[in-house]
């Protein structure tokens, strides 16, 4: 079974947990050699003054013989392994003098130095404890004219030192750690409140799949709320597509009706068989061109406008303007348009075409002679806004009555006119398909009928 992979608190908990983890471990690092430097330098500053004491306290007699007189009776110096020690040797490195806590430690102090010289190192004891030693080269004078290259050197076990580190480096340790714990359920507590959203979103995509939900919610941050709006739009688009799949085969089913009524008649009466040939080539032909043009309204976007192209309105209106002139070639036509060439419909070009398609040929078959298209867009300057396509024509109009009855499947407003009472149907499914609106009413200008379709425009 394959492993999920991780979630995006969890990545977005180890990315940030890894690079604090890697800054205290460096910070923990840095204090430490701090503190060891600053306690070499302590001990340095010890062993020095401790010199500075062995100084004060030699003194030579006239023929050279070294006395140690020590102010401290209770001086380490002066117990055997206390960790304290001193020692003076001339420049031949020939021992003077050794303190008493040297006995048994197995530790050769001091060495060659030239007069001012100052060496400090480590050590070794015979038991493995470290000594730091601190040595200088100091010429003594003990006589008028008489005087001598000696070295004096102290030194000092480091045990307590590096205890007192360890304590530093524990105690370090562990605020450290609690830090980096409480930083990271911190973290951890504030991803949690800040991918709620998402946690939310993907609770809401499982609803959806699961059908329990037909789209996702509102109020979500500015960074997801245009997926989710982009989301309920692909479902909203998909329903659409579904609804207009199954009114298609409505309306197919519909329009074929009347033909194979036609054919059902035609094949029970009496008449030639030529004449029973020829009204049945008709019928099968009327249902072919339905058959074609549902089947073509099928394939057209469906009200989709996510992702969608804006669609140039003034080029179709021009090229259906034209073609219909041709059409209704028997009337003395004159259609006006007044389309502004900036303006572009945000759908599908199939779906624009059908709507503006079956309008127009309306107000062709109604009018008297005068057809005006005019459109505008409404609403703020921005991306998406809403267009407005009116046509208007001089003939009879429509009545207040039949303006809701006309836009029903199969209903037309004067049923001795050739046709299948679908197309102001289909106009008004596919604008509610975009959100829009169909709106019949009387023309201001012409007298005539009045169609007004609100699409999204851009």
């Amino acid at each position: 079974m394959a492993r999920s992979p991780p979630s995006v608190s969890r990545r977005l908990l180890f990315a940030v947990a890894v690079p604090l983890v890697l800054f205290f471990a460096l910070t923990i690092g840095v204090l430490d050699r701090v503190f060891r430097q600053l306690a070499d330098v302590s001990l340095r500053e010890l062993l020095t003054e401790q010199v500075v004491g062995l100084v004060t306290a030699v003194d030579m007699n006239r023929d050279g013989r070294m006395e140690v007189n020590l102010l401290d009776p209770e001086s380490r110096l002066d117990v055997p392994g206390s960790g304290l020690y001193a020692a003076v040797r001339d420049q031949s490195g020939q021992l003077l003098w050794s303190s008493p806590s040297l006995s048994g430690t197995g530790l050769e102090l001091g060495g060659p130095l030239p007069v001012g010289g100052v060496e400090f190192h480590y050590l070794r004891a015979r038991d493995g404890t470290q000594v730091a030693e601190l040595s200088r080269g100091l010429q003594w004078v003990y006589a008028a004219g008489e005087s001598k290259d000696l070295v004096f050197t102290a030194a000092d076990s480091t045990e307590p030192q590096r205890r007192q580190l360890w304590r530093f480096r524990q105690q370090m340790a562990g605020w450290f750690g609690g830090l980096v714990l409480v930083l990271l359920a911190t973290m951890a507590w504030m991803m949690r409140r800040a991918l709620a959203p998402v946690r939310r979103l993907e609770q809401e995509i499982a609803a959806v799949e699961a059908g329990a939900a037909q789209g996702l919610g509102a109020a979500y941050p500015r960074e997801l709320a245009g997926v989710t709006k982009g989301l309920n739009a692909l479902l909203e688009s998909e329903r659409n597509r579904i609804a207009r799949y199954r009114d298609t085969l409505g309306n197919l089913a519909h329009s074929l009706k009347t033909p194979l009524a036609v054919i059902r008649a035609s094949l029970g009466t009496l008449e030639s068989a030529h004449a029973q040939r020829s009204a049945m080539q008709l019928e099968i032909d009327r249902m072919a061109q339905i058959v074609e043009h549902q089947l073509k309204r099928a394939a057209a976007g469906g009200g989709a406008t996510l992702g969608q192209a804006s669609v140039p309105v003034l080029p179709l209106v021009v090229d259906l303007r034209a073609a219909l002139l041709k059409v209704h070639a028997h009337k003395d036509l004159r259609i006006d348009v007044d389309v502004p060439a900036e303006l572009g419909f945000l759908g599908d070009t199939g779906d624009i075409l059908e709507l503006l398609g079956n309008v127009l040929d309306n107000a062709c078959k109604w009018c008297r002679s005068r057809i005006t298209v005019t459109a505008k867009l409404h609403g703020a300057r921005d991306l998406s806004r809403r267009l407005s396509i009116a046509v208007e024509d001089d003939g009879a109009g429509i009545a207040s009555s039949d303006r809701v009855r006309v836009i029903e499947r199969g209903v037309r407003a004067d049923e001795e006119v050739p046709g299948h009472g679908l197309g102001l149907a289909m106009v008004r499914e596919t604008v509610a398909l975009y959100g829009g609106q169909f709106i019949i009413d009387a023309s201001p200008g012409l007298g005539g009928a009045r169609v007004e379709l609100q699409l999204p425009g851009r």
